[in-house]
């Protein structure tokens, strides 16, 4: 594989399991120092132990708390002298109707999804000002247009969205690039199976059948956290086997 990363600083919040395992491993395959940040530090331990720990730092963070994500992002500095690219993927979902939902609800979505992303931006600042890096954010389609019975998880992804583009402008007179991803319904290949059904009523509105896997989003982020992708800002890369190609109508005959 491609080295592209070779002795830059990567950090991957939500680093342990899922998505942000997947993008860890890709960066991590590309030669990338990697800061593994989460709340499961027993996943990351093992996820840093497989990498290499001269090569990964584990560090256990709330992305909802500011203080933790200034130590994590420090704590990734000091170890490997600087950050070049942040991957702010930590995030939670909600399925609720809306008479369902409670302001503890609306309020722990929002601080995990938006503010994350938020807290992280300002905390990487100043490294990837020196480095002219860039950052990633972890959005959805789901913040591209609404869903049943997800209002609060559309309204987070959607901040994200429009965070990212902000933060394009805001950032790009450092030199650094801001860009997202949007992923659809992902789910590691060897854990399928027993989620046939979902993917086949995904596969109804989708133009590619089967569904998106980690390595599929870890790859679209390590394009554009790359060189490859270095006139690229403010853009949402849907990775959704082409559900955002669609009117939303349903098949005609």
């Amino acid at each position: 594989m491609e080295q592209r990363f070779t002795n830059r600083t990567v950090v991957v919040t939500g680093a342990g399991s899922g998505i942000g395992e997947g993008i860890a491993r890709r960066f991590a395959a590309e030669g990338a120092n990697l800061v593994l940040a989460g709340r499961r530090k027993d996943r990351l331990d093992a996820l840093a132990a497989e990498i290499g720990e001269e090569r990964a730092l584990a560090v256990a963070a709330d992305v909802t708390v500011e203080a933790d994500v200034q130590a994590m992002i420090e704590a990734g500095a000091r170890r490997f002298g600087g950050v070049d690219v942040l991957v702010s993927n930590a995030g939670i979902g909600l399925a609720k109707e809306l008479a369902d939902t409670t302001a503890a609800d609306w309020r722990l979505i929002m601080s995990t999804d938006v503010d994350g992303c938020f807290f992280g931006a300002r905390a990487a600042l100043p490294y990837l000002r020196e480095s002219r890096g860039s950052i990633v954010q972890i959005a959805s389609v789901s913040g591209l247009g609404g869903d049943p019975r997800l209002a609060a998880y559309n309204a987070a992804k959607g901040a994200v969205v429009n965070l990212t583009r902000g933060l394009a402008f805001d950032l790009g007179r450092y030199g650094i690039r801001v860009n997202a991803v949007a992923p659809s319904l992902t789910i590691p290949a060897e854990a399928a199976a027993p989620y046939a059904g979902l993917i086949e009523r995904f596969n109804r509105r989708r133009a590619l059948e089967g569904c998106g896997t980690p390595a599929d989003v870890a790859a679209a982020v390590g394009f554009l956290a790359s060189d490859d992708a270095r006139f690229i800002t403010g853009i949402i890369l849907p990775v959704d086997g082409g559900i955002t190609a669609g009117s939303g109508q349903p098949p005609l005959f």
